[in-house]
């Protein structure tokens, strides 16, 4: 019996890639007040369900693809953890639109992908939360507001 052939192997391999990403379930946010911008995707990598268990001591990837409804020269990102209707401020290593895959002046109707990183520190307590994030423009509107539930494991 021969190996299989490249052929037979790449398509193996992107069946098998198929199959992984058909079983993550897609990203259910709540747009809470996106007021100069349309958010089209949130990704935050890994989470391949809901609630999005986030482990201790461990960094995860947050994308968001949106438009803009409005022109800004810079933006800031603001992250909270909400719990019990009550906004905690969560820190993130750079909160800089700018810095964190938006090419700035941002114009209006134009697509950008936000990307940044969501550190999950040893010390939060193991609780379940909504994680709230906000991208401001100049005048501190939202090109993007958004909720997901979250679960802190250890």
């Amino acid at each position: 019996m021969q190996p299989p052939g490249p052929l037979t192997a790449a398509l193996t391999l992107t069946l098998t890639l198929w199959a992984a990403l058909g079983a993550a379930e897609p990203l259910r946010f709540f747009d809470c007040g996106s007021s100069v911008g349309n958010i089209s995707i949130v990704d935050v990598s890994p989470c391949p369900s809901q609630p999005c268990v986030l482990h201790k001591g461990q960094t995860y990837k947050v994308n968001v693809t949106f438009t803009s409804k409005a022109a800004s020269q810079t933006s800031k990102a603001v992250v909270h953890g909400v719990l019990a209707k009550l906004p905690i401020p969560f820190p993130i290593p750079n909160n800089d639109g700018c810095k964190s895959g938006i090419v700035c002046p941002i114009k209006k109707d134009q697509k950008y992908n936000y990307i940044n990183a969501l550190p999950v520190k040893s010390d939060y307590p193991s609780i379940k939360l909504l994680v709230q994030w906000e991208l401001k423009d100049d005048a501190g509107q939202d090109f993007f507001c958004w909720k997901i539930p979250v679960r802190i494991s250890d």
